[in-house]
């Protein structure tokens, strides 16, 4: 039995937690998370000899699914052999979408997207309905091909989430921050290829874990500098950071106030408008605009 319809799909996700699908555990007490989506994962998180056991489980689990947050599902990448696997399994379920690991470049986004076209026709959900989200940094090619995912049209992708450990892995580098916690060059040249891209797309731009869980305070500084530096959301590693990530990607009562001042001195139609003692301008309506957005 499909999954009702989701329509907090069109919302930005300010916070995604990746939720191990082989727990039977961790599934339970997924449904009370207040995570914007929740990612059951048949990837990094499940042992090899257990994908066969946790495509099983979210087959039972997920048709009586009760949670708030968005149901996706993190697949295996392509060249693992498993991901034709888990479409079979979880296509039929009608999740809101699949995050997609370890891409090389947009053939991989275009291809599994054709397999979704045809899983969706042979389980009967409705075509196009399930989105996309790519982690876009696990591979150097990728990194060095953002440009080039940048200029493809896929309506099913509705974000890109940046990441260093694997591609550190990759690389058979070292741990990719040094020892203030600030990243090394390398991946904050991902980070900020990534971000650009997504918004060359019009996409949801997702901001990697912070992995210190147990630092409330520094979750909640890192979650700043995302958001200033025009990140959309952020990846959880902990349930206890899904309240911050959330607080920190919201819209404050202040700015959501302030927006609304902005429109309505712009309701005079003019191009630009004195408010406060500053001349605001085409840019400061859309922004206010984006502002309110995220209130629907």
């Amino acid at each position: 039995m499909p999954l009702a319809p989701t329509p907090p799909a069109q919302r930005p996700i300010r916070s995604m937690l990746f939720v191990p699908a082989d727990s039977e555990r961790k599934l339970e007490k997924s449904t009370s998370l207040p995570a914007d989506a929740l990612v059951f994962d048949l990837e990094d998180s499940v042992l090899p000899a257990r994908k066969s056991v946790a495509r099983q489980m979210l087959q039972r689990f997920l048709p009586a699914y009760s949670g708030t947050g968005q149901a996706w599902i993190r697949v295996n990448d392509l060249e693992s052999g498993e991901l034709l696997k888990d479409l079979a399994a979880v296509v039929p379920l009608a999740p809101v979408g699949i995050v997609l690991p370890k891409i090389r470049g947009p053939e991989d986004l275009e291809l599994v997207s054709h397999w979704l076209d045809m899983a969706e026709a042979m389980s009967g959900v409705e075509s196009g309905s399930i989105r996309i989200i790519a982690v876009a940094t696990e591979t150097p090619e990728a990194v060095l091909r953002m440009a080039d995912l940048a200029q493809i049209s896929c309506p099913r992708l509705l974000g890109l989430i940046w990441g260093a450990e694997d591609l550190s892995s990759a690389l058979g580098a070292d741990d990719p921050r040094t020892a203030t916690g600030a990243w090394r060059q390398t991946y904050e040249f991902a980070r900020v290829q990534a971000l650009l891209a997504a918004h060359a797309l019009g996409i949801q731009a997702i901001d990697t874990v912070y992995v210190d869980f147990r630092n409330p305070e520094g979750c909640a500084a890192n979650c700043w500098d995302a958001r200033y530096d025009g990140f959309t959301g952020k990846v959880a590693i902990h349930p206890s950071q899904v309240p911050i990530i959330n607080d920190a990607f919201s819209p404050s009562p202040e700015q959501i106030a302030y927006a609304q001042r902005v429109i309505a001195a712009f309701e005079q139609g003019e191009g630009a408008v004195s408010l406060d003692g500053k001349m605001l301008d085409i840019p400061h309506l859309k922004f206010a605009r984006k502002i309110l957005s995220q209130l629907t």
